[in-house]
């Protein structure tokens, strides 16, 4: 049986950006610019700092692109500086996170989240009214596809914590939702 092999698309436009041509880097930059800067955007939720964030996530991606092995794809390694970036922005804010009791019963939300394909809009608008820490625990989760060990460990607080501020930012999220 075959093994698969992976392949980057973009795997010679990468290779041609560590050889220092420009003309490869504006087309990576334009390949990547805009779904970096919604990550950034929907993590720091204001859009001059996820502007900052994407600069600086590029020329940090740039200036160490001879340490990228090409063993993911370029998307995968350019999303992970970015998300770095929003919450060292972040952090730079003092985020707080509300700890909680470890004892504390979390219950699980009986209503899901359903058919908001069509109201992507509203559900941007009402994620970013969100208080930070519950609107970069539910970005990172929902909209990132980190799990809440990824997240405790990118924010650096108790994997309980993800949850609750999940949870909690969850049904603040539903309530605003119904509320329109």
């Amino acid at each position: 049986m075959e093994e698969a092999v992976f392949r980057d698309q973009h795997y010679e436009l990468v290779a041609s950006c560590k050889k220092g041509d420009r003309k490869a880097q504006a087309k990576l930059y334009n390949l990547y610019a805009k779904a970096m800067y919604n990550t950034a955007l929907r993590i720091v939720g204001d859009t001059a700092e996820a502007a900052d964030v994407l600069q600086d996530s590029f020329i940090d991606a740039f200036s160490r692109l001879d340490n990228f092995r090409q063993e993911s794809t370029f998307g995968l390694w350019m999303k992970q500086i970015v998300v770095n970036r929003a919450i060292s922005a972040l952090r730079k804010r003092r985020m707080e996170f509300v700890e909680i009791d470890d004892h504390l019963d979390l219950v699980a939300e009986d209503e899901e989240i359903n058919d908001l394909e069509g109201e992507v809009t509203r559900i941007k608008e009402a994620i970013a009214k969100l208080p930070e820490g519950y609107r970069v625990v539910l970005s990172l989760y929902l909209l990132e596809g980190y799990d809440h060990e990824e997240i405790a460990h990118i924010l650096q607080i108790s994997e309980g914590t993800s949850r609750s501020q999940f949870i909690r930012g969850k049904r603040k999220l539903l309530a605003s939702l119904k509320a329109f």
